[in-house]
């Protein structure tokens, strides 16, 4: 009898904890955390990731690293505390690795470890922080790039001030074309140099010393040179994609470029036995949206050679097969990021897939990964219900390493994800999207329906969790996120539908979803609402330029005014280039026909302006227009401006919830009673 009490309190209690499913709260941000950037030792036995986390105390996101074996076994820290550990790198030999911090001062440096003892040695102390770290094939020696630093050199000279004067800071004078950037502020003089140093420590070597960035460094099978990227052409500014490979001598320091052709070369990587390069890039044609193909050529130099040709997705994150006959390769296809492998006569199958959960704010395509000399693969795992936890293919099984939101998912509810697919009113293109249900959906009801529009807007969102959409839909919503015309992820033909385009006929793509939905019975038609982000601010305020059929707009750190953004924002040989066919003075209407702002008169709909102070990718100043412009025309209008905020908003955890929250109220608002 005791044991039947027994089972039925259980019974009851298990009943109980069951029903304290709750959905997510804003709170929650602070105890969501992600898997990044895992490195599978080079005899695949073991694997050390990146554990990212948040501190509600500092508001900061933090990482340190931990390792495991390959079955799953043993999962332990290797780095505690409130800092940020990142970027490992094993030797050769897989006794070390090198990792970048700020475990001691707040300043970012890089140490090594040793893991037989989890020593750990400050092997460079500099002003500025490494970072493209790479070991030489001995083991002996890293190369990395620093930025240095060089004063900018004035014309004006002021006078003497008197002894004890307290006058104004002196005038800065700018002769660059990018002088500040998105994320770093107004630029100071200098730029990214190749050094070396010694895996004993000791006094770096500085390798390059030109007015040019150099990109991370490559070693030589012997160590005699390394292969960098860079646009060191006198007319980078003007063509800043034409990036070349280069080779550096280690015993004199010259310098020569190995490839000629106009486009980026990047990505250099080394095949095992040092003969043969392979990088990445394309054949320039100006347009908004160009493959990222894959190449290789003797590492001598010579002619490339194309393996991706009839590969209609790009290319990322490169690496050798340990056999030197293939390489594996990040892609992305219709939203799901997979892994590839390629071999040298341009045969290609998948490995894995649905990589991601790298991108906690909104569901954009993301993942990484690292392969280990016997085919280990270890890969970032992700999906529409979790972040991403570490996951580990063996050449025939996938295994989960990780579940590390298991405790917050334990007790809150997501909303059930569910794919979509319709035909574009304009041309009948299929578009792709994701639907995400509220969280105690009820069949019965009818729900009002957020469109949510990615950014870019070369870029493609995919079946991924999202913190700020399942905040939407825990508040009651149906949430439609959406690939439109111009996504990456379709093949360079959809990518670029836009080019010279953009916005335009995205916007059938996207209203042709939300009638797909409200055709499935359970959306209120008249409680529709509308935001998007930086590529989706333009379009959100282009969709309300063209339709009153929403209740409410957020338009977040959009472009309203072409013309101005391209002269105003913190890339304007790439804007003006690519994105346009011309300069704005030399076609003014064709900007103007495709801004926001010259559709504004015919704006009704509540419309909230949201972005980040210190955004200098699509600069404050264009949300002010727009606003000025909606107070002018007497439509009801508000501005949330983040301090310190700079393109993407949520640098700080506290930000995100800041963006949701300020979203939820515009729409709250507007709410139909």
């Amino acid at each position: 009898m005791r044991n039947i009490y027994l089972l039925l309190f259980l019974a009851v209690t298990l009943s109980g904890w069951s029903q304290q499913m709750s959905p997510m709260e804003l709170l929650d941000i602070f105890d969501l955390e992600y898997i990044s950037d895992p490195q599978v030792s080079p005899d695949g036995e073991r694997i050390i990731y990146v554990r990212n986390f948040k501190d509600i105390m500092t508001d900061k996101n933090l990482s340190n690293l931990w390792m495991v074996n390959a079955d799953g076994s043993q999962n332990r820290p290797l780095t505690t505390g409130n800092q940020r550990d990142f970027a490992p790198r094993w030797s050769h030999d897989g006794k070390k690795i090198v990792f970048r911090s700020n475990m001691k001062d707040d300043k970012t440096k890089l140490y090594l470890m040793w893991l037989d003892t989890r020593e750990i040695h400050t092997l460079l102390n500099p002003p500025r922080s490494a970072s493209g770290v790479s070991w030489s094939h001995d083991d002996k020696q890293l190369a990395f790039t620093m930025f240095v630093p060089k004063k900018s050199k004035s014309i004006i000279t002021m006078p003497e001030k008197p002894e004890g004067a307290n006058w104004a800071d002196a005038p800065k004078y700018i002769d660059e074309m990018n002088y500040r950037g998105d994320g770093q502020g107004y630029l100071k003089g200098g730029n990214d140099q190749i050094f070396v140093i010694s895996a004993d420590g000791g006094a770096p070597r500085q390798l390059t010393d030109s007015e040019y960035d150099h990109g991370s460094p490559v070693w030589s099978k012997d160590g005699s040179k390394l292969y960098f990227s860079a646009n060191l052409h006198e007319e980078h500014e003007e063509e800043p994609l034409n990036s070349e490979i280069y080779e550096l001598a280690l015993n004199d320091g010259s310098v020569k470029a190995i490839t000629s052709r106009k486009g980026p070369d990047r990505s250099p990587t080394l095949s095992p036995d040092g003969k043969t390069l392979a990088f990445t890039g394309f054949d320039d044609r100006y347009q908004g949206y160009q493959l990222s193909q894959l190449y290789t050529m003797s590492a001598q130099g010579g002619e490339p050679r194309l393996l991706t040709a009839d590969f209609d997705r790009d290319i990322e994150d490169i690496q050798w097969a340990a056999n030197g006959k293939g390489l594996y390769f990040q892609y992305t296809d219709r939203g799901i990021t997979k892994v590839g492998h390629i071999t040298l006569d341009g045969k290609i199958n998948t490995v894995v897939e649905n990589l991601g959960g790298m991108s906690i704010g909104r569901p954009y395509s993301s993942g990484s990964f690292s392969v280990a000399e016997d085919g280990t693969l270890a890969y970032t795992l992700g999906g529409s219900e979790h972040p991403a936890d570490l996951a580990v293919f063996n050449g025939k099984n996938t295994r989960r390493i990780t579940r590390v939101n298991e405790d917050l998912f334990s007790y809150r509810k997501l909303g059930k994800v569910e794919e979509l697919t319709w035909k574009s009113s304009f041309d009948q293109r299929e578009v792709q999207g994701w639907l995400i249900y509220p969280p105690d959906y009820d069949p019965a009801k009818k729900y009002p329906l957020i469109l949510e529009i990615h950014g870019g807007p070369f870029a493609s969102y995919g079946p991924e969790f999202t913190a700020e959409l399942q905040l939407f839909a825990a508040s009651g919503y149906m949430v439609l996120y959406t690939n439109p015309r111009g996504s990456t992820s379709y093949g360079e033909e959809f990518g670029n539908l836009i080019h010279h385009d953009y916005p335009n006929h995205d916007y059938e793509d996207l209203i042709s979803g939300v009638d797909a939905v409200i055709a499935k019975g359970n959306v209120d038609e008249e409680q529709l609402f509308v935001t998007g982000g930086s590529g989706g601010g333009v379009l959100t305020a282009w969709i309300v330029g063209k339709t009153d059929r929403f209740r409410a707009a957020v338009v977040a750190k959009p472009v309203i005014n072409w013309y101005s953004f391209v002269l105003y924002a913190d890339n304007p040989a790439y804007f003006s280039k690519y994105w346009f066919p011309s300069k704005p003075w030399e076609d003014p209407e064709h900007y103007m026909k495709r801004s926001p702002l010259s559709y504004v008169g015919n704006v009704t709909t509540p419309t909230m302006l949201l972005t980040g102070e210190e955004d200098y990718r699509t600069p404050i100043a264009e949300s002010e227009q727009y606003y000025a412009a909606l107070k002018l025309q007497g439509v009801e209008s508000a501005m949330v401006r983040i301090p310190g905020a700079s393109h993407g908003i949520a640098g700080k955890p506290s930000q995100l919830i800041a963006k949701v929250a300020a979203i939820l109220a515009w729409f709250d608002k507007h709410k139909k009673e």
